[in-house]
């Protein structure tokens, strides 16, 4: 046997091999205090992961979980939507909130047909604020797991104004990332 292929051996068996994602942390709707949506519509199969940011002002102190409740609540009785419009939330601190099931396809204010679709959203409005490098690192573990879990490649991570020309979403800062290929390339190393 050659030398690199015991090394690779010695190493698969130790379990040092490259391990696929695990799961991120995710806080669940439980604990941020929503409530789970009744079933709609047929379970969908994801075929893209798309990046959003919220839109508005993140104004330091705010609470998210306050935010996140207040987001379910506005969805349901204004917007008569199923739950919240994404499947993943991140805030400025990189905590990643579950949101709508993921089987159960978003919802949009634009043209474009959101099923297939895992929405991440991070909070803040990224046409005149940063993300912050934890919601970038959160956004990048949560991507990877997902490709990774769907069996996706990189071609299908994007973001809401690659599918819809009525929006700036996610955001001249944040999609600088998307556009200039640092964020698949990070997501490509945890894969």
């Amino acid at each position: 046997m050659k030398p690199a292929c015991t090394l690779a051996l010695l190493l698969a068996l130790a379990g040092c091999a490259n391990a696929p994602p695990k799961a991120p942390q995710i806080v669940s709707v439980e604990a941020w205090g929503g409530s789970p949506p009744a079933a709609r519509d047929a379970p969908q199969n994801i075929h893209h992961i798309t990046i959003h940011h919220q839109g508005e002002i993140w104004k330091e102190g705010t609470d998210p979980e306050a935010y996140l409740r207040r987001l379910q609540q506005w969805s349901r009785l204004t917007k008569h939507w199923a739950d919240i419009p994404y499947h993943y939330v991140i805030g400025t601190d990189g905590r990643i909130y579950a949101a709508r099931p993921l089987l159960q396809a978003g919802d949009t204010n634009t043209e474009y047909d959101p099923r297939g679709h895992a929405l991440i959203m991070l909070v803040g409005n990224f046409e005149e604020q940063q993300p912050t490098q934890a919601q970038l690192d959160a956004a990048v573990e949560l991507t990877a797991w997902l490709a990774r879990e769907h069996h996706l490649g990189l071609d299908a991570i994007a973001s809401h104004k690659d599918f819809s020309k009525q929006t700036v979403c996610p955001g001249k800062n944040l999609y600088a990332y998307l556009e200039s290929g640092w964020f698949k390339a990070e997501v490509a190393k945890k894969l």
